[in-house]
């Protein structure tokens, strides 16, 4: 080998080893020049979670249907004549958060409905059934249609808030369970509770806007309340469905007992999938019986035209 190979063998030996030297000081005094690690990530954590709860609340603050203004000729009427004593509802604001209706402005509105509605349906009665004195009907059946229109407007409210929640509940369980598979993989990611519902919240907005709310104010709730408890017992009473109870109390449970949240979420999206194939099977078994008056009313005529048509056609031209 010529000397000049040698010295070139010898150059790039002692390029390498200069090399792998500075790279193994660095390995070493690296970490010590970054600081602490752990301190910087939790000052992430902490500065994320202040804006997104900031970001949360302006949401909640500039939504009118979260936080609508109760001022209004409606609430001067209802403290003036103290209508929630007088025509009070049991759980009102419950069923109005299930029905989506939040704020103070909704439950004006629904005692101030309770309060003209059978007044007006009675005005309507008196004047149609009484005044005008309708043919055929005596005094006391025309009296028993007015106060039934009087009862049934009384009524009338609380039976459009329930129809709405039903509606919304409706919406929300065929979807329920695919948000907790989505919200097992944010959380076995690394993800926190909070993000985990936020991004959960992000991604089902097109499949349910119903439950997409829902996930944003538990992210919201999440955020600025004492205890994450009263958080999931909130969404819970805002979603009176059983699966989203038991939901609801197993999380509670693994944040007081420490249980990994990931099982748990994996054993209540099972449930809830079991769940939502139990009711699409109810209403399969249930699909015979309410197809047998459309059956009768409408087959059964058509059948039989189409069957004795020819026949009666047969017959005439013979006799």
């Amino acid at each position: 080998m010529s000397p000049e190979s040698v010295a070139l063998f010898q150059n790039a030996g002692s390029a390498l080893i200069t090399v792998l030297f500075m790279a193994s000081v660095w390995i070493v005094i690296g970490p010590m020049l970054e600081g602490d690690k752990k301190k910087k990530r939790m000052e992430s954590v902490a500065s994320a979670r202040e804006s997104m709860r900031k970001s949360r609340m302006e949401n909640l603050n500039a939504a009118a249907a979260l936080r609508a203004d109760g001022r209004g000729t409606a609430k001067y009427i209802v403290d003036r004549f103290s209508l929630e004593r007088l025509l009070e509802a049991s759980n009102l604001k419950d069923k109005m958060a299930q029905a989506g209706l939040r704020g103070q402005k909704p439950v004006y509105i629904f005692y101030m409905a309770r309060l003209i509605l059978p007044i007006s349906l009675g005005a309507f009665g008196l004047i149609a059934f009484i005044l005008l004195n309708m043919p055929g009907w005596e005094m006391m059946q025309r009296v028993a249609a007015t106060m039934g229109l009087i009862v049934f407007g009384y009524y009338l409210p609380a039976l459009y808030v329930r129809n709405v929640s039903n509606k919304r509940l409706a919406s929300i369980m065929p979807v329920f369970p695919d948000a907790l598979d989505l919200l097992l993989i944010c959380v076995e990611s690394g993800m926190s509770v909070e993000l985990a519902f936020a991004k959960v919240a992000e991604e089902m907005g097109d499949s349910s806007v119903e439950l997409a709310e829902e996930f944003s104010l538990t992210t919201a709730e999440l955020s600025y309340l004492t205890s994450r408890r009263m958080a999931y017992e909130n969404l819970a009473r805002r979603n009176n469905h059983p699966g989203i109870r038991a939901v609801a109390t197993a999380l509670v449970q693994a944040e007081r007992y420490g249980t990994p949240l990931g099982d748990t979420l994996r054993t209540m999206a099972d449930e809830n999938r079991q769940l939502r194939m139990m009711a699409a099977e109810k209403k399969a078994a249930a699909l015979p019986a309410q197809l047998t008056v459309p059956m009768i009313l409408f087959f059964l005529p058509v059948l039989f035209i189409v069957i004795l048509t020819p026949a009666g056609m047969r017959m005439g031209e013979a006799f």
